[in-house]
């Protein structure tokens, strides 16, 4: 049986559909975050000249270590590189969207839980920015902050975009 009632007469989705749902809107939120900033760093690496620059710099500091960047300058295209990183990256997108997918289930339930989530995200933004400031210099260097920032905030709009429209009600309550 895949609805139920509840007690207030409404229907209800069987947890288990309830939590297949919410993975299967979390892949396509973490693959739209991904597409967006994987696009947004594609086009800026184009304007300057130099396509596939930025998974290239990001799959060596991954794969080999800040240290191979050497001069990031100097760094040209690397399909591996890009390969490496892109399945990484997508990834990432893909675990973020789908914890973020089943923590919004949890936040229809509760506005509260809604706040909390808003809380982590902005955390996890400070978090992931003081993370890089201190292990990957020479990468924000290669890449700008400016752009980082606006890739971070594309990526975070695409995904958000894809889970309102699961959620449109959704409450948000401190």
């Amino acid at each position: 049986m895949i609805k139920q009632q509840s007690a207030l007469g409404r229907a209800q989705v069987h947890p288990d559909r309830q939590v297949a749902a919410a993975y299967v809107e979390g892949i396509e939120a973490g693959l739209a975050g991904a597409a967006t900033i994987a696009a947004w760093f594609l086009v800026l690496d184009v304007v300057r000249g130099h396509p596939f620059y930025t998974p290239t710099v990001l799959g060596i500091a991954i794969f080999r270590g800040i240290h191979a960047l050497g001069n990031p300058a100097n760094v040209a295209p690397s399909f591996e590189m890009v390969v490496s990183f892109t399945w990484v990256h997508v990834l990432v997108f893909l675990l973020f969207g789908m914890a973020a997918a089943l923590l919004l289930e949890r936040a229809e339930e509760n506005p509260h839980v809604a706040f909390g989530i808003l809380l982590l995200f902005f955390i996890f933004e400070a978090c992931f920015v003081g993370a890089c400031m201190i292990f990957a210099e020479p990468v924000l260097q290669a890449l700008t902050w400016p752009a980082i920032a606006v890739g971070n905030l594309l990526a975070a709009f695409a995904m958000g975009a894809v889970l309102w429209r699961a959620h449109p009600s959704l409450d948000v309550e401190p």
